[in-house]
């Protein structure tokens, strides 16, 4: 593939996809982005952390998140054009990821906020009661400056991977409806509408059944706030998705879905954003192979431009392998998700096939991406550290990429639970087989199968080596897929 197809997500998509409908609004959205977009992105990074404003002028608690009016405005854009409604209104889920990527290849901070809205109108619209469904769904949908924002808020101080033991918000039902006690420690988009929230019911076990997942306002119906803010969080990157703190005190809530089944819905939200992980994953991992064959092409060293050297051509040659190969596995995850995010529990084998290769897009995708934003500061030489060059924020929005949603141990842990339990492997080598190669396939089988049989200590010793090995197989298959299509 030609460099030069680097320069621009909306062409390597149409490389990639061919000509979809979308495209003349992929276009004219990265064509704003080129225009006004990159400037107010890195206007946005470079001021850091905002501030809340916890109390207005006449003392009232308001919670008002002080981003720029610039940062608002250029948020929007991605609303109208169609980050969440699009998947309700005559469009499909894979628009939502196709825009994603354009943002995302610009800001991978910016793209959570539609992720997390994206993640909260499904479970509503999906799980929730129609008066609930009817009152608040619209509002998500809106296509003007109106629109409101979601958010997925499930982690505690202890940690969000075992939230059967970490989960310690109380819902409890009462006579007008459920109330939230608790606090959510790694709160996204905080500031948000709309929040789809995970809380323990009053009295059930301390393990994931007794989880269920909920729908949190950010006003009650009097116009007071439903939760507060305790305070913003300072990170390395990501700095265009204010995270925080959240206080729940006899919040008003409204679960989703049956109170017993709160962890299937909290599983099927948080793979919606595992999909956006890779997608996001995947466009910074462009966005950087772009910079720094740019650079490449203009440095000069022993009388030629670096990239006409062997070895860092080479390098560049193998990072744009990587990047289609990436591109493929976190695009099947899409592809897969269409097909099955409206199925509910109990789930279809292609449920379990879409989870696994859902778990093995968000492990590699998330990996390659901080490892190509390594590999770009090194082509830049000691420009790539200097802040006013941006090469260095390619890395600091590339570390948190491998945490979002599960750590790379939970991608293969999970993965692994699946392949055990649901033997999503074997669909997934069935999947396969048409484009893999013959004897990689055969290889694969018997390593899976061998980790499979392994005891239980041992085998999840041994797990990660095998679950690398199946995903960049995975990868390299479905790429061969993509080039007979």
């Amino acid at each position: 593939m030609d460099a030069n197809v680097l320069k621009s997500p909306t062409t390597f998509l149409q490389k990639m996809l061919g000509e979809l409908p979308l495209f003349p609004v992929l276009q004219g959205y990265e064509d704003w982005w080129r225009a006004e977009g990159v400037e107010i992105s890195t206007q946005v990074d470079r001021a850091g952390t905002p501030w809340v404003r916890m109390f207005d002028v006449l003392g009232k608690r308001i919670d008002e998140i002080l981003y720029p009016p610039a940062y608002w405005y250029a948020l929007r854009q991605g609303y109208k054009a169609g980050a969440v409604w699009r998947a309700f209104e005559g469009g499909s889920l894979a628009d939502c990821y196709l825009l994603g990527y354009i943002t995302a290849y610009y800001d991978p901070g910016m793209y959570c906020p539609y992720t997390v809205s994206l993640s909260t109108a499904v479970p509503l619209e999906k799980y929730g009661e129609l008066a609930v469904k009817e009152k608040f769904l619209p509002p998500l949908l809106r296509k003007d400056d109106s629109v409101w924002q979601g958010a997925t808020w499930m982690t505690e101080v202890g940690g969000g991977s075992d939230l059967g033991s970490h989960v310690q918000t109380i819902a409890r039902q009462t006579s007008s409806g459920w109330r939230l006690n608790g606090e959510k420690y790694f709160a996204s988009n905080v500031g948000a509408d709309l929040a789809v929230v995970a809380a323990r019911r009053e009295s059930a076990l301390q393990n994931v059944r007794g989880l269920s997942l909920f729908l949190l306002p950010r006003y009650r119906p009097d116009g007071s706030l439903n939760y507060t803010i305790r305070r913003l969080k300072d990170k390395i990157g990501t700095r265009s998705v204010p995270t925080g703190e959240v206080e729940l005190q006899d919040s008003e809530a409204y679960l989703l879905g049956q109170p017993e089944q709160g962890i299937y819905l909290i599983l099927e939200t948080l793979n919606l954003s595992r999909v956006a992980n890779s997608v996001g994953s995947v466009a910074l991992m462009q966005r950087a192979l772009s910079g720094a064959a740019d650079f490449a092409a203009q440095r000069i060293a022993f009388g030629k431009p670096i990239r006409d050297h062997p070895l860092l051509r080479k390098q560049l040659e193998e990072w744009m392998e990587l990047h289609k190969q990436s591109f493929c596995l976190a695009w099947e995850a899409v592809q897969l998700l269409e097909s099955v995010w409206r199925e509910k529990h109990p789930y279809p084998s292609r449920y379990h096939l879409f989870r696994l290769i859902a778990h093995l897009a968000k492990y590699l995708t998330a990996e390659m991406a901080v490892q190509s934003a390594k590999w770009a500061m090194e082509v830049y030489g000691g420009m790539g550290v200097l802040a006013e060059y941006g090469v260095e924020r390619w890395l600091r929005e590339a570390m948190i990429l491998p945490i979002w949603e599960g750590t790379p141990q939970r991608q293969i842990l999970d993965g692994l639970e699946a392949m055990e339990r649901k033997r999503a492997h074997e669909h997934l080598f069935d999947y396969l087989a048409p484009f893999a190669e013959p004897q990689a396939y055969e290889e694969m089988v018997f390593q899976v199968e061998q980790l499979l049989s392994l005891p239980p200590e041992e085998k999840e010793a041994q797990s990660e080596v095998v679950f690398h090995r199946l995903a960049t197989f995975t990868a390299e298959s479905l790429c061969r897929k993509y080039t007979l299509q």
